[in-house]
């Protein structure tokens, strides 16, 4: 390509180009120290628990989580259920944005540095999404009840056999969503919370149910602290056993490993 320049404009082409090369070569070796070295979110302190955010299951209904709240404030916590935006059956990141807000508005009006985030099925998704947005250092503890953070063979079933009953909050609780890849890329559990995944083996909504299961978190079944117990998908939040576990997850202080010792004095 050079061949009809003199050589002294040959040469001042070819140290021209030696200069470009060079210079993308520092370019990028800058992107690469700056990605590599941004800092993950710091701990947040686990003494002070702040307020509780709930975020309601896949369609938005309040009622379960409502009941999970009742006990919260009763113990004391400040505890909001937060509002999904439409029906709750659409975009999961359009909740995570509504959860955003409903945090932003309790931190403003108790002072606190931290919140507590508690999500119901699909809003376990909500809370992770909202988390892996920027937001972890404002979250205490992040506390997860049957959540298909792998999916769910129902969602996968919806998908292929009446895909015009399956609205955008259902495809992406499937399987092979663009969504959950995307959130269990890496690192599930992103330092900045505490991370606890609480499910039911007896679960027929989340299907497998050790779908629930977070790496990096502390994960319980409810059947691993009372074998007995008859919990389905739906009963999580309203069951006074599951409601005990969550009351003693978002206490001060680091998770409790909960056990078969703990369920006469959670369930009685």
């Amino acid at each position: 390509m050079f061949a009809g320049l003199s050589p002294a404009r040959r040469r001042v082409v070819l140290a021209f180009v030696a200069l470009v090369v060079v210079a993308a070569g520092v370019l990028v070796a800058v992107v690469v120290s700056q990605s590599s070295s941004a800092p993950a979110a710091a701990p947040v302190a686990q003494e002070r628990p702040g307020p509780v955010l709930l975020v309601p299951g896949y369609g938005g209904g309040t009622g379960a989580v409502q009941a999970l709240a009742d006990q919260l404030t009763a113990a004391g916590r400040d505890a909001t259920v937060v509002g999904l935006p439409g029906n709750g059956t659409g975009d999961l990141n359009a909740s995570a944005e509504a959860l955003g807000q409903a945090v932003d508005a309790a931190l403003a009006r108790t002072g606190e540095e931290s919140v507590d985030v508690v999500g119901y099925s699909a809003g376990g998704l909500v809370a992770r999404l909202w988390v892996a947005d920027g937001n972890a250092d404002v979250v205490r503890r992040v506390v997860t009840l049957g959540s298909p953070h792998h999916g769910t063979s129902l969602a996968d079933l919806a998908g292929d056999l009446a895909p015009g009953q399956c609205p955008l909050g259902c495809q992406q609780m499937a399987s092979g969503s663009a969504l959950l890849a995307g959130l269990n890329r890496g690192d599930e559990t992103p330092e900045g919370p505490t991370w606890i995944s609480i499910w039911t083996t007896q679960d027929q909504t989340v299907t497998p149910p050790d779908s629930a299961r977070l790496d990096g978190a502390l994960n319980l079944t409810v059947q691993s602290v009372c074998a007995d117990a008859q919990v389905g998908h739906g009963d999580l939040p309203r069951n006074p056993l599951v409601q005990q576990m969550v009351l003693a997850e978002l206490g001060a202080g680091d998770p409790v490993e909960l056990g078969p010792d703990d369920c006469a004095g959670l369930s009685g």
